[in-house]
């Protein structure tokens, strides 16, 4: 009985796979396209999202690879901005040096008649009552106190105070300031102070009864009082003021020297003869 059944499910087993041989050979080339095409459809989506991910992962290495070649170039741009900013740092250096130079040599050959030491003003110190300059020659380049101080133009003031390194310059424009002038018309003695709140001009005081200053006369030292040596110019009448009293009346003198300008002086520590 049992060899009976096992004899049927072999012959059916048989039969199946006899049938799909005859059913498989029978498939044409249109059908095995059309299975094609559907395992093409199932699996192209898949292999084209790899074939993205695949380009995705090539183009942001690429870029990672730029921005680390742009990086590389800025640091060496910024390097080289760098090193050109400190060559003209240094350029300008040079070139403030040589108009130093240059400022220093056309006063000496202006003044050849005084022994001076040149100079740099340092510190400026401008305001309502106290005008005075710190130039960066003192003790140890042979400056004492009450040495005249020139610019190009004419008379800058003189020194009230000195370090081994530096010296305090009071201007003619400083209200302590005070300066004995003559007119270069006439030789008449004037005194000269410092106007409060100008920076540019002075005040004539004591001015004879019978002088006859007008607007445009020129005033220089006048050699008295001890500072300063006789024909410094100062500066230029601009201003006759009349009051009551005649002997009250005074002259407003517009300086030589531009004193917000100025930028390198000459002290006088004596005169050629």
């Amino acid at each position: 009985m049992k060899t009976s059944k096992t004899n049927l499910i072999g012959t059916i087993i048989t039969a199946a796979i006899l049938i799909a041989v005859v059913v498989l050979s029978n498939i044409g080339t249109t059908q095995m396209s059309t299975a094609g095409n559907v395992v093409s459809k199932i699996f192209m989506p898949v292999q084209n999202g790899v074939v993205y991910l695949k380009n995705k992962i090539t183009k942001n290495n690429q870029a990672i690879s730029d921005m680390d070649a742009l990086k590389e170039e800025n640091a060496k741009l910024k390097e080289e901005n760098s090193k050109l900013t400190e060559q003209v740092r240094e350029l300008e250096i040079i070139k403030a040096e040589n108009d130093s130079l240059n400022d220093y040599m056309n006063l000496k050959n202006k003044y050849t008649n005084y022994t001076t030491v040149p100079a740099s003003i340092v510190e400026k110190s401008i305001s309502n009552y106290d005008k005075v300059f710190i130039i960066n020659v003192g003790k140890d380049d042979g400056i004492v106190e009450n040495l005249p101080v020139i610019g190009s133009e004419g008379l800058v003031g003189h020194v009230i105070s000195v370090t081994d390194k530096t010296a305090k310059v009071q201007t003619i424009i400083d209200t302590a300031s005070t300066v004995s002038s003559s007119l270069t018309t006439s030789q008449e003695t004037i005194l000269l102070k410092g106007e409060l709140g100008s920076e540019t001009q002075i005040r004539g005081t004591y001015i004879p009864t019978d002088s006859t200053i007008i607007q445009g006369d020129t005033l220089v030292t006048s050699g008295l009082g001890g500072i300063y040596p006789r024909g410094i110019m100062i500066g230029t009448v601009t201003q006759l003021v009349n009051t009551k009293n005649l002997t009250d009346r005074y002259a407003l003198i517009d300086t030589a020297i531009n004193f917000n300008t100025i930028s390198s002086v000459l002290v006088i520590t004596g005169v050629n003869s």
